[in-house]
Order: structure tokens, then sequence, then C-alpha cells
């Protein structure tokens, strides 16, 4: 969708300032790990999937994700989730515990001896499915301009630029509809821009951008 977390080539955000990579913490306090720790866990609970939880936070109001730091959006998207998926109610959310007079969870918990080797294990997303793939290195395409009102992975920078096919990296989960709670298969492609192409002629050198973008993405040029 478009909103405030797709800041790539927005004017009037000043330049990036990230922190040295030697001096960056893993986390800033305490309290982002905790964020961090509640986001994994509930996730095991498999109530929703990796990209539903993505396109929670970025369904916040455009002013408040960009206000927020990154593990308070982690943290908005996991409350709106928890409430929608009826985990627990906004009432509970507001008091901060639990109602006893609720029936208890019939989800079943990730235990603290599992996380190491679940995690390890990860959850793959290549899949096998029947069509072949449209595109091979070499083609050119271009990206196809579209403004969906749900998740994507297509960001707003590349859509109607031009490209070429640089590799073919097979078929895996197509974000867009698994947002929606379908696990489709699309073919996915690397394909590389010039900076030109994407940022305009204003720049002191034309370097090349490559993006992975799913072939529902791509129209031929």
């Amino acid at each position: 969708m478009n909103g405030g977390h797709d800041l790539g080539g927005m004017h009037g955000l000043g330049p990036i300032a990230p922190e040295a990579e030697k001096d960056e913490p893993v986390f800033h306090g305490t309290w982002e790990k905790r964020v961090f720790a509640m986001t994994m866990a509930t996730g095991f609970l498999r109530t929703w999937n990796l990209d539903e939880s993505r396109h929670a936070r970025e369904r916040q109001h455009p002013a408040d994700y960009m206000r927020n730091s990154y593990y308070e959006n982690w943290l908005r998207g996991l409350e709106m989730l928890l409430v929608e998926k009826g985990l627990v109610t906004a009432e509970e959310l507001e008091r901060g515990a639990a109602d006893p007079s609720a029936g208890a969870s019939a989800v079943v918990p990730l235990q603290a001896g599992d996380v190491e080797t679940t995690l390890l294990k990860g959850g793959p997303t290549d899949m096998e499915i029947d069509q072949h793939p449209r595109f091979h290195p070499g083609d050119k395409v271009r990206v196809v301009n579209i403004n969906p009102t749900g998740h994507t992975r297509l960001p707003r920078y590349a859509r109607g630029k031009q490209g070429v096919v640089r590799n073919h990296c097979g078929a895996h989960v197509f974000p867009d509809r698994r947002a929606l709670g379908s696990r489709e298969g699309e073919h996915l492609y690397s394909v590389c821009f010039s900076a030109t192409e994407l940022w305009g002629e204003r720049l002191n050198s034309d370097f090349k951008v490559h993006i992975d973008l799913w072939e529902p993405y791509l129209a031929a040029e």
C-alpha cells in the first residue's frame, strides 16, 4: 500500500544519517528487546503470518508511523493484530492486564526451551509452481505503476521504471496475497535499474540498484 512506511525516494525528509555499524547496538533499550520477543512469540502462535504482521504496521496513520521509532512501530502493529485476532480485547490492552473472567486460550505458546531450535529452522518461502517464468536474465522489463490499498513489496520509487532482469530466483510466496491469508507462489526476479532511471538525472554518479521483484510487478518492454 502507499503509506508513510514507503520512504524510498520521497522528497523533504533530508539525508539519511545512519549510525555507524560498528557503534550501532542491536537494541537501544530493554523495552525494545521485550517488543522483539513478544512479536516473535506471538508470531509462532500461527494466528497470523509475516506479511500480515508487516501490513499491520503499515496500517497506522502515516504521521504515527513516521513519528514512532522502529520498535514502536512493531509494537503498534502487534497490538493491532492481538485485538483483531481476538487474543486480547482493547480493554485488556488499555488496562495492561488480562480479564480474569475470560476463558483459557486454545493456542499453544512457544516454549522457552524451543526458541533457539525454532528460530534456526526458519520458515522457507520458496515454492514449486506449475507456471513457467515469463522473464529471463537479460530481458528488459518495466515495473507496473500500481497504487495498491493492501500490502505490497513493490517500492513506490520503482513503479513505472525500466530495468533489466539479472537473475531468476525461483518461485516464492507472493506477499501481496499472503497478507490476505492466501499462500500462493509467484516467480521472483532480481532486476537491475540505473540510479538515474529511478531518481532522475541530477546525480553525481549513475550507480546500479538491484531490487527483488515478483512477476506480477513486471511487464515486458
